[in-house]
């Protein structure tokens, strides 16, 4: 058998165990490596022992159009494939790891080698092709031990804002999950135009996330009510002007 034929022989079968492997993604990947390293040894032994000249256009021909059929290939299945060994060498995401991605927000539950499978809040399944997931954009909530709570409370043009921040900010102090450093920030952000907007932002650890953002919430309203802050409607100025102020307006023009 020439060394073009077994060659030839050798990258189908290892393709074929690169496919059959699709379903568990570790062993696919040291299967495939090991394969790939047997068929270079064994082709380079060939090439020393072989008597006569070889002729590597057949070989150079043959891996180029292997990389045309991968090219035409891979927005189908092969891309999905691809994708998974970029995520699994890239890393952007662990199992467990919040994330959102592709429209979807959820938990990792696992990575496999043509899809990732994403929990949602309300327990749902999500598949997601890896070749879809790899080249889109990737917001990984897990990934840092801390993250920032932003929060904003508007209050009425009569209240007094300084005294509403120094209610957010006891607010904040009083939680216990709320880190001290960095330290809570409460500012006004805007004036807008039926309420004087206020924000809070802080910084907890990733996992009391929910937990500082629905207390602060509810705290906050509550220390409103106390205090005699309210939070207003949005309002609208109806001016009104009756006939005879028209017609007395008409008169001196």
């Amino acid at each position: 058998m020439s060394i073009r034929n077994k060659y030839e022989q050798e990258l189908n079968l290892v393709f074929n165990k690169l496919v059959t492997m699709c379903h568990d993604t570790q062993i696919a990947i040291e299967k495939s490596i090991k394969a790939l390293k047997h068929l270079d040894k064994d082709l380079a032994r060939e090439v020393i022992d072989e008597d006569k000249n070889i002729d590597t256009s057949a070989i150079t021909a043959l891996i180029a159009s292997l990389g045309v059929g991968i090219g035409l290939a891979i927005n189908g299945t092969l891309s999905n494939f691809a994708g998974g060994v970029l995520i699994l060498i890239t890393r952007p995401f662990k199992n467990d790891d919040y994330i959102q991605a592709c429209g979807y927000e959820g938990t990792v539950e696992d990575i496999r080698i043509c899809h990732t499978r994403l929990r949602t809040t309300d327990n749902k399944v999500v598949y997601l092709p890896n070749g879809k997931l790899s080249t889109s954009e990737v917001v990984n909530f897990s990934e840092k031990d801390l993250r920032r709570v932003d929060l904003k409370f508007s209050i009425s043009y009569s209240d007094d804002f300084e005294k509403a921040k120094t209610i957010i900010r006891k607010v904040c102090d009083a939680n216990e999950l709320v880190l001290k450093d960095p330290e809570p920030s409460v500012r006004v952000s805007a004036q807008s135009s039926s309420s004087i907007d206020i924000s809070a932002k802080v910084w907890c650890k990733n996992a009391d996330y929910w937990t500082v953002n629905f207390d602060m919430i509810e705290n906050v309203k509550k220390a409103f009510d106390e205090n005699g802050i309210t939070i207003p409607f949005n309002q609208l100025d109806v001016h009104v002007v009756s006939d005879a102020t028209t017609k007395s307006d008409d008169a001196v023009a």
